[in-house]
């Protein structure tokens, strides 16, 4: 391995430095499952085994919820480049999502030594070329047998390494995807290589230009003689990315327009959170065609908590499905976290199981002893050891019946790591699961 590719395959597994990195270090115990085209235990990461064709022998983690919605749809979560798919589960919001409206959730594990996808290979860039893509389609397959769910309704999103995978996916297999959401990425074929080489430096350092038609071409490439719909993308790239240069975002953008056929002139510009330009293309709505989102002076650790809930908005998954049931208490909170060294990131979900909208939230807990919170995000938070309450952000102060929303902080430890626990909204006693 060159010097040049291992500092970029390290600078790969170091981008995400807060929820991310502690995700990496303790991912949760996943069941292993053996080979069947049968549900896997509910509410469980399970890894399933035997799914089908899988060259480069790719690992299968699969997340139902309690309640699937009947014909249910599929995400599949890319995990980044050092990855796996139990931390691509403990880093991000979609199996708390999945709870709530009813998918299931395909987290795809690499095996090999770099734990970084194949976007590179002649193989992976063409439709049943082998190497990890087929591996996924596998994957999906498995999962359509098993809950007999819906094939006009599977999407993927990844983060960084998965970003890229999410753009090779949607052009090598557009009859199977209807969208994508892609952090951090480049454009479909950006990353070929023809020398075995899992690195592409004029790619990465966002030197690969090419017009519209020529991105299009290559996405058309993929898979000869279709002429059916290709999927939405939605894709995130932060102004001061320094592994994944940001002219790849605009390039991004140049593809996508043009495998679906409509305008790179926005329909739409607006910043919905400060520091963010967002840009629909070919549809102003929430499920336009395109979708693109700079940050501002936001560098390759880009993904933050919160910003599922926009991917899940754009697949149209929260259009519809199960809300849990109301319980005594009026509220109930999840909390998790993920330990490493003397610091440690935390998850909190709150769900307001009472029968009235919660119009402004504060959420009391206790932190056990020897933990001070750092920063968080999704509140505020004080005083920052103890007990603490949390204020809702501007954004996320109302809660609907059976709604939830979730927070989450860093913070240091002396040894304890445990999550926080006497919970209580607006100074009322919430359950805890």
């Amino acid at each position: 391995m060159s010097n040049s590719l291992g500092r970029a395959l390290r600078s790969f597994c170091g981008v995400l430095l807060l929820l991310l990195t502690a995700a990496l270090l303790t991912a949760p115990t996943a069941t292993a499952r053996p080979q069947a085209a049968a549900p896997v235990p509910p509410a469980t990461l399970t890894e399933v085994t035997g799914f089908g064709a899988n060259p480069s022998n790719l690992q299968m983690y699969v997340y139902a919820p309690a309640t699937v919605t009947a014909h249910p749809p599929v995400l599949v979560a890319v995990h980044w480049c050092g990855g796996s798919g139990p931390a691509m589960y403990s880093g991000t919001e979609y199996s708390q999502l999945a709870d709530r409206y009813g998918f299931v959730v395909v987290y795809p594990s690499v095996t090999r030594s770099s734990k970084c996808f194949d976007v590179s290979s002649p193989q992976a860039l063409r439709r049943g070329g082998g190497s990890d893509p087929v591996g996924v389609k596998s994957m999906i397959d498995w999962v359509t047998a098993a809950y007999a769910a819906d094939t006009g309704r599977v999407y993927a999103t990844g983060i960084s390494s998965g970003a890229m995978m999410t753009n090779v996916l949607l052009g090598d297999y557009p009859d199977v995807f209807a969208a994508g959401s892609a952090f951090s990425g480049v454009p479909f074929g950006c990353f070929a290589t023809t020398d075995g080489s899992e690195w592409n430096s004029a790619c990465s350092g966002g030197t690969v230009i090419h017009t519209a038609q020529e991105w299009g071409d290559l996405v058309r490439a993929a898979y000869p003689g279709y002429t059916g719909p290709r999927p939405r993308m939605q894709v995130w790239h932060g102004t001061e990315d320094d592994v994944l240069r940001y002219p790849n975002f605009g390039e991004e953008i140049k593809q996508w327009t043009d495998a679906r056929g409509v305008s790179q002139t926005p329909a739409a510009t607006d910043s919905p959170v400060s520091g963010w330009t967002r840009t629909r293309y070919g549809g102003t709505g929430d499920q336009a065609p395109v979708e693109a989102v700079s940050l501002q002076g936001v560098g390759h650790n880009l993904y933050a908590w919160g910003m599922a809930a926009r991917v899940i908005t754009f697949f149209g998954l929260d259009a519809a499905g199960p809300t849990p049931q109301p319980e005594p208490g009026g509220c109930r909170v999840t909390a998790t976290t993920n330990a490493w060294n003397t610091g440690l990131t935390a998850s909190v979900t709150l769900t307001n199981t009472g029968t009235t909208t919660v119009d402004g939230w504060r959420l009391g807990f206790t932190l056990p002893s020897g933990q001070t919170i750092t920063n968080g995000w999704g509140a505020t938070y004080a005083p920052a050891s103890g007990t603490v309450t949390a204020t809702n952000a501007t954004y996320n102060g109302t809660l609907a019946p059976n709604a939830s929303v979730t927070i989450g902080y860093q913070a240091n430890h002396t040894g304890n790591s445990a999550a926080p626990g006497a919970f209580t909204l607006n100074g009322a006693t919430c359950g805890a699961s």
